[in-house]
């Protein structure tokens, strides 16, 4: 090989990670209905950068379906952050099969607690 040829850049593939919410007060406290196809906070202390891709894997209370949703890095609450929030980062909800059915299973378990004014993990 040449002085001039260069290897192939390896193609990033998005993180895999997983999250399972066993009750309802946690899911509330997870989800962001504000982002336009949803979203969901993930705590990790891994590092990730705003618009990193992300694969998840979503358990939800008692079903055993994994939802597999892929999604963007919105936002990322560091160590140490104000207000003792928990270290980690939101994942908005890719536009396609896997988060509209997601979301949609979100919004079903949440009813209308969706529209609380309790605080979360994500405001």
């Amino acid at each position: 090989m040449s002085d001039d040829a260069k290897a192939p850049t390896p193609v990033a593939r998005p993180s895999v990670l997983s999250l399972n919410i066993k009750e309802k007060a946690a899911l509330y406290a997870a989800w962001m209905p504000y982002l336009k196809h949803g979203g969901i906070f993930v705590p990790t202390g891994r590092p990730y950068a705003i618009g990193d891709d992300v694969y998840l894997l979503l358990s939800l209370m008692d079903d055993p379906t994994k939802f597999p949703v892929a999604g963007k890095v919105a936002w990322v609450t560091p160590q140490g952050a104000h207000n003792n929030k928990a270290q980690g980062i939101g994942v908005h909800f890719a536009d396609d099969d896997g988060g509209r059915v997601a979301r949609k299973r979100i919004e079903d378990i949440l009813g209308a607690a969706v529209k609380s004014s309790r605080t979360t993990h994500t405001v």
